[in-house]
């Protein structure tokens, strides 16, 4: 590397410590540059990764209104762009009740949407007389590509895809149902997977 880039680097990571010296978080530290953002992402602080606040309240207030600190813990999070949610840790051994009181995931299943949402990743599912099973990949990930995820051989020879929403075969009852409602695509290799897309990939090798 020349005297130039190297001196580039040096002033940059001198306003990012700066930054840090300030009490800030890394992630909060505005970038323009693509390849300033490449160098701020080689140093592997920690304060640059992923954040999610669990804020623990008591069983009165886990499905009413926010409290003043889980309210600060919302707006703290929103300027450094980290997630919250709300759990109820007493709740979470008496995962039983959850019914009776009204709510409809656990701190746990809140957790891992949190999680999802944040590292951009969706969810879709396979369905064959043995499983149904579910494939995590990234938001934005095409048909192809998202069969890959299961065999490369499925990428490699990917034809298209027949495609239902778990929320409309909930809604039809049976995958029959929803094909005859129109519900069931095919979709072809620009198709964007959708989280909750249940999926029948054709493909020939």
């Amino acid at each position: 590397r020349n005297d130039k880039s190297l001196a580039h680097e040096v002033e940059f990571l001198s306003k990012v410590k700066a930054h840090l010296e300030d009490g800030k978080l890394a992630k909060t530290f505005e970038v323009d540059d693509e390849e300033d953002q490449e160098i701020l992402n080689s140093c592997n602080l920690l304060t640059i990764k992923p954040v999610i606040f669990a804020a623990n309240v008591n069983e009165d207030e886990l499905a009413g209104e926010d409290n003043d600190y889980v309210k600060a813990v919302r707006e703290y999070a929103a300027d450094v762009d980290a997630k919250v949610f709300v759990v109820c840790a007493q709740i979470e051994q008496e995962i039983s009740e959850l019914e009776d009181l009204g709510l409809e995931e656990s701190g746990l299943e809140k957790l891992i949407s949190a999680s999802y949402s944040l590292l951009g990743l969706i969810s879709f599912l396979t369905s064959g007389e043995d499983e149904t099973r579910a494939w995590t990949i990234k938001e934005g990930t095409k048909a192809p590509q998202a069969a890959g995820k299961i065999h490369t051989d499925f990428e490699r020879g990917f034809i298209r895809a027949e495609v239902v929403s778990y929320d409309d075969l909930m809604a039809c009852g049976t995958h029959a149902a929803a094909k005859e409602k129109g519900l069931v695509r095919l979709e072809g290799k620009d198709y964007v997977v959708q989280d909750g897309d249940i999926m029948l990939f054709r493909f020939n090798v």
